[in-house]
């Protein structure tokens, strides 16, 4: 994130959107499919030579065949050297052949011919094409919801008639329908469990149909630098599926845009387009390695993608198993420092053999903050030794951010977290939780909450309602002190919120309050306001003659309680809107 007022040199990725109506809302998340197995005899460069059999009277062609792509391109023109690879999804869509290859194939046994081709059909059969309607909250008008629309993603089937794609391609989802390769139906399907953090979807399929001839996906280890991936998925651009390749350049922590979360990622160099979202990435034995989701568009990147890592995706699989339900990516609640310069080691009792990270400061709502204290240093977690970076060991020759060791826990687990304490090493048994945050990075589907008196619209803002309001650069225009409290506040409770003045429904009653917009409301008749519940229950509950609100900025709003509770029924029926408080602050 770059600096506050100035935009950030840094391209931040985006994940890919494939929408397919063209209405005023934004796009939709973008959605991929993936394919299971898919066969190294149709996508490794040595098999595709072997398929590639040149006719025994071009015998000076052989030399040519091992040449540089420019070199092939140069004969494109003579039917006899086009290579079935290319040919193979228009000869083979849907599984059925629909024509001759030629030439090219014109070996002496034709079965060897088709043999490789003939293996990849089952896994591209584990490959779906996901449609879904959106609709979103209107966050701005909490009362009512946006226009719905429409987008076309991809997934895959794993085990236990289960199917795979990204969150965000379903996000706020009214119906979801998958369709098959080579199938003209679409199915109904039931979305089981949304992970936002780590952008993974779980859905099924009732109907028994939609599992006839179906191979779920194996999923392989996590790959090395360098290794080959395929990657596919339903992108843009046609209706077909397809598959892109290239190899794993890098591998560590990444940030997931649409969880605002920080997960281990791989970044590929195959090409991932919008509508590539949820599409597998395969490797060369024809295993899942991972699931595209993210890339960066920036005119100084080109082929940047980012896919989602096997331990990721089965941290997810094996949550909704063991709990029945997504319950999240636990953390550490502390903020910490560096601890590279050797003075700072010296001053807070560190021997030379020592290694570590200083706590800035503790998540009060988190369980660590019973036994941890700032200017603690971290020494270790579960016995794996933290560096002066914050780095530990990660495969040879390789470290990674520590954030890695406490990601692959479950919520509810235990770890050991030793620590030095004025030259004193201790050791704590810690329960991890997921984290709390003051303004929530998203809902997680749930409708927003809202609270109406006088024409004064109560809200609790979190950073979709800031998108909302200020558009996709909100870190930039909305006011400095909710961002300050976004990036930096920590909550006091675990239901604590940070509630606003949205807007100022004008009415007779509150003239010269009609200015008044996203200001943090503070105090009510001076007991401090802990959240919008908390907010509407003494408003409803008053019986001083003034309500008096004490906002941000040292500004007041004076209401007389009686007037202020009649008009607001007036208010909500020339605005059309059904209640003065959202269901969840009924209850």
């Amino acid at each position: 994130m770059g600096k506050r007022g100035r935009k950030p040199k840094t391209p931040i990725p985006e994940t890919l959107d494939s929408p397919t109506t063209t209405v005023a809302s934004p796009p939709p998340p973008p959605i991929t499919t993936a394919a299971t197995g898919l066969d190294d005899a149709v996508f490794s460069v040595s098999n595709v030579e072997i398929i590639e059999q040149p006719q025994a009277s071009h015998p000076h062609q052989e030399g040519r065949r091992r040449g540089r792509p420019k070199k092939l391109r140069k004969l494109t023109d003579n039917p006899e050297i086009m290579t079935p690879s290319r040919r193979v999804p228009r000869t083979v869509d849907n599984g059925e052949h629909k024509g001759s290859l030629g030439p090219a194939v014109a070996v002496s046994d034709p079965g060897a011919a088709w043999e490789g081709v003939a293996r990849a059909v089952p896994a591209m059969d584990a490959v779906v094409k996901v449609f879904c309607v959106h609709t979103e909250p209107n966050f701005s008008l909490p009362w009512q919801r946006k226009r719905q629309y429409s987008s076309s993603s991809s997934g895959f089937v794993i085990g236990g008639r289960r199917v795979l794609t990204n969150a965000h391609s379903v996000e706020h989802y009214t119906q979801v329908k998958l369709k098959k390769r080579g199938s003209d139906t679409k199915y109904l399907a039931t979305v089981l469990a949304i992970g936002t953090e780590c952008d993974i979807a779980m859905l099924t399929v009732d109907d028994d149909e939609f599992w006839d001839g179906v191979s779920p996906v194996e999923f392989g280890d996590l790959p090395a630098l360098q290794d080959s991936v395929t990657v596919v998925g339903y992108p843009i651009g046609g209706d077909t599926i397809s598959v892109t390749s290239g190899v794993v350049s890098r591998i560590e922590i990444l940030s997931y845009v649409h969880g605002s979360t920080e997960l281990l990622g791989l970044q590929i160099d195959a090409a991932i387009n919008s509508g590539n979202s949820g599409g597998p990435a395969f490797n060369d034995r024809g295993n899942c390695v991972g699931i595209a989701f993210q890339s960066l568009k920036h005119e100084d990147a080109e082929n940047i993608g980012y896919v989602i890592p096997t331990p990721v995706i089965m941290h997810f699989i094996q949550d909704y198993e063991k709990n029945g339900a997504y319950t999240g990516f636990p953390i550490l609640g502390v903020e910490w420092q560096k601890m590279e310069n050797p003075d700072l080691r010296m001053s807070m009792g560190m021997k030379p053999d020592q290694k570590g990270v200083r706590i800035r400061r503790i998540d009060p709502t988190a369980p660590e903050s019973q036994v941890l204290k700032p200017s603690d240093i971290i020494l270790s977690f579960d016995g794996v030794n933290i560096a002066n970076d914050g780095t530990v060991p990660f495969r040879h020759g390789e470290r990674i951010g520590f954030s890695y060791l406490i990601s692959q826990k479950y919520t509810g687990d235990n770890s050991v977290v030793k620590v030095l304490r004025n030259s004193e090493i201790l050791s704590f048994d810690i329960k991890l939780a997921s984290h709390k945050r003051l303004i929530p990075a998203h809902n997680k589907g749930r409708p927003p909450s809202y609270y109406i008196i006088a024409g004064f619209v109560f809200t609790a803002v979190s950073v979709p309602y800031l998108r909302s309001e200020y558009g996709k650069d909100y870190e930039f225009e909305a006011p400095v002190k909710l961002l300050d409290k976004m990036l930096h506040s920590l909550p006091q409770s675990p239901d604590e919120q940070l509630v606003v003045v949205s807007q100022v429904l004008v009415a007779d009653i509150n003239i010269g309050y009609e200015e008044i917009v996203n200001t943090q409301v503070l105090a009510l008749n001076g007991k401090p306001v802990k959240n919008l519940k908390n907010l509407a229950s003494m408003v409803e509950e008053c019986e001083d003659e003034f309500l008096k609100f004490d906002l941000e900025y040292q500004q007041m709003v004076v209401l007389r309680t009686n007037t202020a509770k009649a008009a607001t029924l007036d208010i909500l029926a020339t605005h059309c809107i059904p209640s003065a408080m959202s269901d969840d602050l009924k209850t």
